[in-house]
């Protein structure tokens, strides 16, 4: 009973919402290879041997390898997953084909394709992440609407980054940095990654607009979803009863741009808190891997299940909250994807862009090494964050539990 509870919070939900995500970004190197005549050999969804594998009528198979940690699609002439072969090879392969299929097929071959061409293809995986997340936004706003609880102070903590700034309850936070705002979700996603740093909260105070600036001071705390984690905290309880809520209902056209507004939001606070990562100005204890995103998975999973009356509205809850995951993961993945590191979407793009200067393709020897270089940059990154998550786990501390 124990082990199928584990599969159901911890496994199920985790293959599904990795597999959905890494799913649309193959697809959209897939479909953006066939809308340009691209000749394919393999779709794949996970790593390793073959669980499920079939043909189409084109000719391409389609499996599911046993590890579902990443996908790829294969292109025709392809030597390895990464469509990076032996560009000393290239010459070979390219007699090869007009000997096999005359030269007009050359043209089929992705490593033949005009460079625009190529460059498409490949960032059509990154913006179908993006696509993914706008869909799924856009869609929840514009079937369930949302409760939308505008920043109305209630209480200032005595001693706080909000009373050293000067907060009052009753203050409504309508703006940070310059920047509209009318949620608290928003503004709160803000504070939390913004430690340390001193930042400028417009407030509606009996109906004049006021200027204060805060520094959000790092705390430790424990997260219902992520777990213990660092954020940012100013100090301010918000008025949150039911009749501060506001209902807002979406049109298609406002839903949409809704969607596109909301990740854009998640898409900017990523980088900016990356950026704070790699300037060593917050810790880099919060990267998640696998089993980090396992446990964030179980925890949406369980929040969704809570309180639900029937077994209908407990899979509608698990779903809801899963779909919402699905759109945070899928921004993650899309702008990791386009990080300019060779092995990444960002490092072909980036190879790309120089010959569009040169006028002629890296040299193979610098492409190999780059390519080397990456692979070891993300297999590091995967192990460091592999690394906190066992950490964040307690892993270490059951083993020494054991042996003491």
């Amino acid at each position: 009973m124990h082990v199928l509870q584990n599969i159901l919070l911890y496994i199920l939900p985790f293959v599904l919402v990795l597999g959905v995500v890494v799913t649309v970004h193959e697809l959209g190197h897939f479909l953006a290879a066939k809308w340009l005549g691209t000749k394919i050999d393999r779709f794949s969804i996970g790593f390793g041997r073959a669980v499920a594998s079939w043909r189409d009528k084109q000719g391409v198979e389609w499996r599911i390898g046993w590890l579902p940690l990443g996908g790829y699609v294969r292109f025709a002439g392809d030597d390895n997953a990464s469509s990076i072969p032996d560009a000393d090879d290239l010459d070979e392969m390219r007699r090869d084909v007009v000997r096999r299929e005359g030269v007009a097929s050359l043209g089929q071959y992705f490593h033949f394709k005009p460079l625009w061409q190529r460059a498409i293809i490949v960032a059509a995986g990154p913006f179908a992440n993006f696509a993914l997340a706008i869909a799924i936004f856009a869609g929840l706003m514009m079937s369930f609407g949302e409760m939308v609880l505008p920043f109305r102070v209630a209480e200032v903590t005595p001693n706080s980054a909000a009373a050293a700034a000067g907060f009052r309850p009753g203050d409504r936070v309508v703006a940070v940095n310059g920047r509209e705002m009318t949620a608290f979700n928003e503004i709160a996603q803000v504070i939390e990654v913004r430690g340390g740093v001193p930042t400028t909260f417009t407030v509606d105070r009996g109906g004049q607009r006021l200027d204060l600036v805060a520094t959000p001071r790092w705390e430790v705390r424990e997260d219902r979803i992520a777990g213990k984690k660092t954020a940012g905290t100013l100090g301010l309880r918000p008025a949150q009863e039911f009749s501060d809520y506001v209902r807002v209902r979406y049109g298609p056209a406002e839903a949409l741009v809704g969607g596109a507004a909301r990740t854009w939001n998640v898409l900017e606070t990523s980088v900016y808190y990356l950026g704070r990562m790699i300037t060593g100005q917050v810790s880099t204890d919060q990267l998640r891997g696998p089993l980090g995103i396992a446990s964030v998975t179980k925890n949406v999973a369980q929040v969704g299940a809570e309180g639900a009356p029937s077994v209908g509205a407990m899979v509608m809850g698990v779903g809801l909250n899963l779909l919402q995951l699905v759109a945070l993961i899928s921004v993650s993945i899309g702008f990791m994807n386009l990080l300019p590191v060779p092995v990444l979407d960002g490092g072909h793009l980036l190879f790309y862009a120089y010959e569009a200067v040169a006028r002629r393709p890296l040299g193979a020897k610098v492409q190999a090494a780059g390519y080397r270089v990456g692979l070891a940059l993300v297999l590091g990154l995967m192990l460091f964050a592999t690394w906190n998550d066992l950490q964040r786990l307690r892993v270490f501390n059951l083993f020494g539990g054991l042996f003491s």
